[in-house]
């Protein structure tokens, strides 16, 4: 999927080096990528350090404009332009001149994960297993062999909750969750599943959090938000949620069972970053898989599966269920796509996206100015870094008797303690 290879590419620009470097995408191989496999790995720059990720502009960017319901002098417009200023993709033209030239098959990609906490760190899918149990043994200093479990009850339910277990599956990120291959994807794996009689365990917390309101238009139209629905994937709004920290609390017994064996937990979701305690202040080891695998995770409910030995569950017919048996093939991915992503729910979209819902419009807000805040919000109202601002700034001086506010370690960002999600201030008793 796009997943693996931009989680490929990732791991490929991080290991060589390219942060404040511009990436521009070329070569033969542009030919055998969507515009929204494209967008999923420029959207991707920032885990792979550079400052942006380019791709030209080619028929498949025309093609994308006219699917996407653009008007038509538009389209001639960008195409004219691109053409005039030699920005169009000319396949016989010569290489442009860069600074750097890397290479890459893409029919090396194979499928993968990046975890436990890095998106550089990728996994081959085939290996998942195995270096799940070499990263727990790193964190937790013990063999997986020795690993904790507690007997907890679930909605009226006895379980086992163990070491390793996926208590969070999110569909979740604006890098996957516009890319309509991967989003049917995911919704023919989920069909498949049902079909097979197989659930999501119950420890595991899932949802839905589409890119935009056209992937739930066009999820809709093929009848599989219907299925995702029914493995526990609810759609839960339009931005971001589980790769921000947003996924919302456990449920109660789950974070005991957590906190009173000491277990370590995993989260698996298709976003873009997963470092340490960014997804869930209770959940040390999180996983970035495309959406597809997201849902055999949610299925699996654990992290130690082996994929070509282990099954999934067991069917109706006590018949072992193993991931080859539900994975779409890439016919029935592409005649989804052609079936159901249409320009009118594109069009229709995007003349409402303004409009806002029945809640937004009964906001109640004063009609002024300048918005009327509330004196006792808790927002910064007046940034005190503009205090005082001169229309021309005084020139740069030294700085003298300053003091170190944080002296951090190798790759530590401010999305280790991006303010977005809860900070959690107390354990369950």
């Amino acid at each position: 999927t796009a997943t693996d290879l931009v989680l490929t590419i990732v791991e490929r620009l991080r290991k060589h080096g390219v942060v404040s470097k511009f990436v521009e995408f070329y070569g033969p191989g542009l030919d055998h990528l969507s515009l929204a496999d494209r967008a999923t790995i420029a959207n991707m720059a920032p885990e792979y350090g550079a400052t942006c990720g380019i791709f030209p502009i080619d028929a498949d960017t025309i093609h994308y404009l006219q699917l996407t319901g653009r008007a038509q002098q538009q389209i001639d417009l960008v195409a004219a332009y691109a053409r005039t200023q030699g920005l169009y993709r000319d396949p016989t033209a010569p290489v442009p001149a860069f600074d750097e030239h890397l290479e890459m098959d893409l029919g090396e990609i194979e499928a993968c994960i990046a975890g436990p906490k890095r998106p550089q760190d990728r996994v081959p899918l085939k290996a998942a297993h195995s270096a799940f149990n070499e990263a727990y043994q790193q964190m937790t200093q013990q063999p997986f062999s020795r690993r904790h479990e507690a007997e907890t009850t679930i909605r009226g339910e006895p379980h086992t909750l163990k070491d390793g277990a996926v208590v969070i599956a999110a569909i979740t990120s604006c890098t996957n969750t516009s890319n309509p291959s991967v989003m049917l994807g995911a919704g023919l794996l989920a069909r498949k599943a049902i079909a097979r009689g197989l659930k999501v365990q119950a420890w595991v917390k899932t949802s839905l959090a589409p890119g935009s309101r056209v992937v739930t238009e066009y999820l809709e139209h093929s009848g599989l938000l219907s299925d995702l629905a029914q493995l526990g994937f609810h759609n839960v709004g339009y931005g971001c949620t589980t790769c921000i920290g947003n996924s919302g609390p456990l449920l109660a017994e789950i974070s005991q069972a957590i906190h009173q064996a000491k277990l370590t937990v995993s989260a698996v979701l298709s976003g873009n970053r997963n470092f340490e305690g960014r997804v869930h202040p209770e959940v040390r080891m999180n996983y970035l898989a495309s959406p597809p695998l997201v849902v055999a995770y949610a299925l699996a409910g654990r992290m130690d599966i082996d994929w070509k030995t282990d099954a999934l569950g067991t069917d109706i017919h006590g018949q072992p269920v193993f991931l080859r048996d539900l994975w779409p093939s890439q016919h029935e991915i592409e005649q989804a796509v052609r079936s159901h992503v249409t320009p009118q729910q594109f069009t229709e979209s995007y003349e409402k996206v303004f409009r806002g819902d029945a809640h937004w419009n009964s906001l109640v807000v004063q009609p002024a100015t300048l918005y009327p805040w509330d004196p006792n919000s808790t927002y910064v109202r007046l940034p005190p870094y503009f205090a005082g601002i001169q229309k021309i700034p005084e020139p740069v001086t030294d700085w003298k008797r300053a003091r170190v506010l944080a002296w951090l370690g190798d790759s530590v960002t401010t999305d280790h303690i991006s303010p977005a999600g809860s900070i959690k201030t107390d354990s369950p008793a």
